[in-house]
């Protein structure tokens, strides 16, 4: 079920058009992002990476990097423990080329997905103390570590953590009371308190201004490190993080440095999955690099991705970047059969009747669990968490809605869990496997959605006919990337279209290649992807088979819809011509 809206906000489009040089149309789809006023236009359209915030404004930021200071002229070893997603490798990667550039005696351990699970651990601060290490710096972890940290604390080592993952709190009679870990120095801008203008950075981005900000008090010129902006935005978009304000700069401007990088190992993953470095965009992070980066930590070791990012040599990245696709390649085999084993629990047992799904798949490999939950919620836009065993009792990974906060519901069950964590649309956690059911039910008692809460709404910028698809349009639109969360890419729509003919393309039969006219009388070629079966289905239940044989036979057909689109240029041997990816259709 969908649920369409037409956004009307209103502008003075024709105004906005003129002072900023792009088309009245452009200007109503910039304010229907919520990007209102000169300064924020300015900033959306024209953002670059001198105007990112200070990171000083960080609450524990100058303090960080004043004992970040302090240890590296004093020669004490420092070692980063990241995580092993594609934020935390790429944090981890960013300390070590900041710090080791400062003249820091520095390294990194990363965390086994499978015997230590996420963040900090006590093996972790034991195994750095017994090998002389003074400090440890947390990246896309540590906020949630309070027993931890105080166990590091007792050891003698000095703890700074960096993290954006939300701040622990509980219920208390005047609301919440946060509970900060007792680190020397924590630095997240989720933090109370905290008067860092934008809260929706990664983990990757927070290391990123922690390494300006020591260059500041080291006295050297941030430009040295600015090359590192493109693992940030690497991150940004791996993470779904939302590409807004300060996130749209860091991916905008690191997509730009992405298409020259010095960095062989990146080179040589782009080279890999056969991309063109020139037109690199985000969602070739989110769907191809991003994904090869997070296999090795899913069934490997994400201390190979990070070998990756730190490649000396031609030869190693290409050895480097053809394991991790070998890998991810295996990682989709393995959510294939879990996703069809999901499905199936969903639509034979009685958890279809539930709000919140809380799937338990005994044999899936836990690293997969919250893929398999994304795209479950995709197929019945439901918050999902997918529970899978593991070393000591179930682990789980959640994925939600826009109107469920998973890491706040999450809380409401923590008397359950042995360990949780998140935000609002992702969150991980830990209980006794003879919990799990207690933990659905408990988590479907506390639910307040409704209906129209958990019906999928497609919002649409605005009807547009197909003969203002134009090649001057289509171009104008590359203004509006980076595409992604926070910021879609233009959902257009158009009522009575008439399908004239199609034809099925690809070697697995899964792209619709079609020729539709709308009701102005304007012909134009439509593709539609990945779901053409349950496309075909839905014309023969509705006009008849007769009517789709037509279509597909090439002969005029009487099939009539409206459709939502994204117009694009299609450019093949040297000839561009116009078409429309259809979206989503009635």
């Amino acid at each position: 079920m969908e649920r369409w809206v037409l956004l009307r906000k209103g502008g003075d489009f024709a105004a906005i058009g003129e002072r900023f040089h792009i088309s009245p149309r452009l200007a109503c789809l910039i304010r229907n992002r919520n990007v209102i006023g000169e300064e924020a236009i300015h900033r959306y359209l024209n953002g670059s990476a001198s105007q990112m915030n200070d990171g000083r404004l960080m609450k524990g930021m100058e303090a960080g990097a004043r004992l970040l200071q302090k240890k590296i002229e004093e020669g004490r070893r420092i070692r980063i423990i990241g995580d092993y997603d594609i934020d935390g490798i790429n944090a981890t990667y960013i300390l070590l080329e900041g710090i080791e550039g400062l003249g820091g005696k520095v390294d990194s351990d990363v965390p086994d997905r499978l015997t230590d699970g996420y963040g900090l651990n006590a093996r972790l601060l034991e195994q750095a103390y017994e090998e002389g290490i003074d400090t440890i710096v947390t990246c896309d972890n540590g906020i949630a570590a309070e027993e931890e940290i105080a166990y590091g604390k007792s050891l003698g080592l000095t703890i700074i953590v960096t993290d954006h993952h939300e701040v622990p709190y509980e219920e208390g009679e005047e609301g919440r009371v946060y509970r900060l870990p007792p680190a020397d120095a924590v630095i997240d801008p989720k933090q109370p308190e905290c008067e860092y203008p934008f809260s929706g950075l990664c983990g990757a981005a927070v290391a990123y201004q922690l390494v300006l900000t020591l260059c500041e008090v080291m006295g050297r010129e941030k430009e040295e490190f600015a090359y590192l902006l493109e693992n940030a935005a690497i991150a940004t978009v791996g993470d779904v993080m939302d590409l807004e304000d300060e996130n749209r700069i860091i991916v905008k401007e690191g997509l730009r440095r992405l298409a020259s990088t010095k960095n062989l190992g990146l080179r040589a993953l782009i080279e890999c999955t056969n991309l063109e470095k020139d037109r690199l965009r985000a969602y070739h992070i989110g769907f191809v690099l991003g994904p090869c980066m997070n296999a090795s930590g899913r069934l490997d070791t994400a201390k190979r991705a990070l070998a990756l990012l730190r490649a000396k040599s031609k030869k190693e990245a290409d050895r480097l970047a053809g394991d991790l696709k070998a890998l991810n390649d295996s990682r989709k085999e393995m959510t294939e059969k879990a996703v069809a084993q999901a499905k199936e629990l969903v639509e034979t047992t009685r958890i279809s009747e539930d709000k919140v799904l809380v799937i338990y798949l005994p044999e899936c490999h836990e690293s997969i669990a919250g893929i398999v939950a994304g795209r479950i919620r995709e197929c019945y836009y439901r918050p999902v968490f997918v529970l899978t065993d593991a070393k000591e009792g179930v682990k789980g990974s959640g994925r939600s809605i826009e109107a469920y906060h998973m890491y706040d519901e999450l809380n409401k069950c923590k008397g359950l869990l042995t360990k949780f964590g998140g935000h609002k649309m992702a969150a991980g956690l830990s209980l006794e496997k003879e919990k799990a059911e207690a933990f659905r039910r408990m988590l479907n008692e506390n639910c307040a959605l409704t209906q129209e809460d958990m019906t999928e709404k497609v919002v649409i910028d605005m009807e547009l006919p197909f003969a203002c698809v134009t090649e001057g349009f289509i171009r104008e639109l590359s203004l509006l990337e980076p595409f992604g969360k926070g910021n879609t890419k233009p959902v257009f729509a158009a009522r009575n279209v008439k399908i004239i003919n199609g034809r099925i393309l690809g070697k697995n039969r899964n792209v619709l290649k079609l020729k539709v006219r709308d009701a102005a009388g304007t012909t134009i070629d439509a593709m539609y992807f990945n779901h053409v079966e349950e496309f075909l289905k839905m014309l023969k239940d509705r006009f008849g088979k007769y009517e789709v044989d037509a279509m597909l036979d090439g002969r005029t057909s009487a099939i009539t819809l409206a459709l939502t689109y994204y117009p694009e240029l299609n450019e093949y041997m040297g000839r561009v011509t116009l078409q429309i990816v259809i979206t989503h259709y009635q």
